[in-house]
């Protein structure tokens, strides 16, 4: 056998993954808000992560009723093949025609719950910075 040695060779991007691994999942974790309380604006945001996140677990458990139900709708009722409308099976016709909508409906209405949140946060930190400064919000 030869006397030379073997070199393993990586990519920038496996050496960058491989790397990761090793160090706390920074991005999980709500950025800081720089500022003269930084603990209150930290807490403030993580509670607000928190929420979004309880909201987006009913919206996914909505989402799963709404596909699971539907599935489970056509599995029980198999005669809503044999109905036809213009020519297209009925099942289709809830498939494609119902169900999309639904989802539309679903993520608008998740979107602006998110952003509900989002804002109802500013405004109670709004409010507090005011409280502490002793002025008031309204103009």
């Amino acid at each position: 056998m030869s006397g030379t040695r073997r070199v393993r060779i990586t990519s920038p991007q496996t050496r960058i993954a491989l790397a990761r691994r090793h160090r706390p999942a920074q991005h999980l974790l709500p950025p800081t808000i720089p500022g003269a309380d930084d603990r209150d604006s930290t807490d403030a945001v993580r509670a607000l992560f928190a929420r979004q996140r309880r909201q987006a677990a009913r919206t996914l458990a909505l989402l799963g009723a709404v596909l699971f139900g539907l599935s489970g709708l056509l599995a029980a009722a198999p005669a809503l093949s044999h109905v036809t409308l213009l020519g297209v099976p009925l099942s289709w016709l809830l498939l494609m025609g119902g169900s999309y909508p639904v989802l539309l409906l679903i993520a608008v209405r998740h979107v602006r719950r998110a952003e509900a949140l989002e804002r109802a946060a500013g405004a109670r930190d709004g409010a507090a910075r005011a409280d502490e400064r002793g002025t008031d919000l309204a103009p």
